[in-house]
């Protein structure tokens, strides 16, 4: 399915769905994308919701919807709640994009994978390398795709889960990149690939950091707060080039910010400028959520624009 944008002036609401969501910078993002663009009328709100509840909030939504930016639980949970997902987002199993058309349907797109493309990219990333890859979530098979697209020749994968690293096999099948497993204890020998990516949770890889081999390779974690990690920082440390999650959190948001509103071009240096911002801010200071139900109304429950008020993917 080749994924449309939604383009319908009427249509300016879109929020970001998630549990835990408080963290999110994608408000932020969105909003000063709107800003730059001078979208006055768009809002974009943020909502505590689980994967039992996603559905009901679903059919909440009135025809003043644009969509919705997805993060953990739910980059999975909603593919049976679509009507069509794009060939990238099915082939990893993971969207973090619904586009509400004027009709009703619901479709389903991944941007995390031309998000990391992208940051692969500017990091200077040779074509062709081996790469290793920590952790086996939802992130990692959008991690896969990026770099099958950034044209890897093989990625090992090093998770816990054994039935989950299984599903990132099946998935490189799916876009023809192969795929080795191994377990997390072996992770440490994953650091001697020219490439390394990380999709894990804060602390996942502390332990790592004393395994960095020297001289390293390129690490690129998502995540971004706090950062560097102990790992990046022992990779700096030894003269290798880490980069953090922000970039990726940036780019696909920007992606998001063009198939939600129909314009050609998100406004990438007003989106990092706001990222930078939010982040300098006092931890005490920065926004968080409620939870809520979406109102079909004016009047928004949960977070939104019109209110007084950190791994990348969609966050």
């Amino acid at each position: 399915m080749a994924t449309e944008p939604v383009t319908a002036p009427a249509r300016r609401r879109a929020a970001v769905l998630g549990s835990p969501i408080a963290h999110s910078l994608s408000p932020r993002l969105h909003r000063a994308a709107h800003t730059a663009l001078g979208l006055t009328g768009w809002t974009y709100g943020r909502y505590e919701v689980t994967g039992d509840r996603l559905g009901a909030f679903l059919d909440g939504l009135g025809p003043d919807w644009a969509g919705l930016s997805l993060t953990m639980p739910l980059k999975r949970a909603v593919l049976p709640l679509l009507d069509e997902v794009s060939g990238l987002a099915a082939a990893v199993g993971a969207v973090n994009t619904v586009l509400l058309h004027p009709d009703g349907r619901r479709t389903g797109d991944n941007t995390d994978v031309p998000g990391m493309t992208a940051v692969l990219a500017e990091l200077g990333v040779p074509k062709g390398v081996s790469a290793a890859l920590l952790g086996a979530g939802a992130t990692a098979a959008s991690a896969l795709a990026a770099l099958h697209a950034h044209g890897a020749d093989e990625v090992t994968v090093y998770g816990r889960d054994a039935a989950r690293t299984a599903e990132l096999r099946a998935c490189g099948e799916r876009l023809g990149l192969a795929v080795r497993t191994a377990p997390w204890d072996r992770a440490d020998q994953g650091l001697r690939a020219p490439l390394v990516v990380s999709t894990t949770p804060r602390g996942a890889t502390d332990r790592l950091a004393a395994a960095v081999p020297s001289p390293p390779g390129v690490l690129l974690d998502v995540l971004y707060d706090p950062w560097p990690t102990a790992l990046a920082g022992a990779w700096r440390s030894a003269g290798g080039v880490a980069a953090g999650g922000l970039g990726l959190l940036v780019r696909q948001a920007a992606r998001q910010v063009e198939l939600l509103t129909g314009c050609p071009t998100a406004p990438l240096d007003a989106m990092r400028a706001a990222a930078a911002r939010a982040l300098a801010a006092p931890a005490d200071a920065r926004p968080t959520a409620h939870g809520g139900r979406p109102h079909t109304g004016h009047g928004p429950a949960g977070t939104d624009g019109h209110q007084h008020s950190r791994k990348a993917g969609t966050r």
